[in-house]
């Protein structure tokens, strides 16, 4: 895949480990799909999905022929898909424990628990490849806006994003956030409502330019 071969990491060289991880919390079956492909001659990995509650049933015969043996009962796993073994160590834990490209990696294509710890993480160019996930959502989009150790980078490029720029709750994260860089946050002023404008005028969290000029356009819809 084209996205693998930019990060530096594919699917048939990750380690057991990775694809756990990324197994969990499925938001995508043909991911599913793409993981067994190109683990086509790695037993250990196969056998990990069809430990899987989620592997659909034409998986699971691909599983069978590559095997050649006939596909047993599925270990025992808990609602949430995880063996005992997985449960043993927090999520947390084990992607702190990856290095760069794999962390990259799931932060492009990890479900909604993989982005809620990866959006925290030190680098900001793997904060930044979270964004790029295809299946995040506005709603944790504006989460993200309303935090204020997120980079500022991080802030930026959420405001060069149209569709998100879209999102009223996204707009006034990222105008009542400090971290956006006051031309940005003054720009979106015109796109709020009155009363959140009015709120902005007494906000100390917020620089004093932006204070000032949600001010003056409060003003001017009061016909002041």
């Amino acid at each position: 895949m084209e996205e693998q071969r930019l990060l530096g990491i594919d699917f048939s060289t990750a380690s057991k480990e990775l694809i756990e991880v990324l197994t969990e919390e499925l938001e995508d079956l043909s991911l599913l799909t793409e993981i067994t492909k190109a683990n086509i001659n790695r037993p250990e990995i196969l056998m990990l999905l069809l430990e899987n509650p989620d592997t659909p049933e034409e998986i699971q015969k691909l599983i069978h022929d590559a095997l050649h043996v006939p596909v047993a009962p599925q270990a025992q796993v808990t609602k949430a898909g995880k063996t005992p073994e997985m449960r043993s160590i927090p999520l947390f834990q084990r992607i702190q424990k990856m290095n760069f490209g794999e962390k990259k990696l799931l932060a492009l294509r990890g479900g909604k628990e993989v982005r809620s710890i990866l959006i925290k993480d030190p680098s900001s160019e793997i904060v930044l490849t979270v964004l790029d996930n295809p299946k995040i959502t506005e709603t944790e989009i504006a989460i993200i806006a309303s935090s204020r150790s997120v980079p500022e980078e991080v802030m930026k490029k959420i405001v060069r994003k149209r569709e998100w720029m879209k999102n009223y709750t996204i707009v006034l994260a990222v105008v009542s956030n400090p971290k956006t860089s006051p031309g940005y946050a003054i720009s979106l002023l015109t796109e709020l409502k009155t009363r959140d404008i009015a709120i902005l005028t007494k906000s100390k969290n917020i620089s004093e330019a932006v204070r000032a000029a949600s001010k003056r356009l409060l003003q001017a819809r009061k016909g002041l």
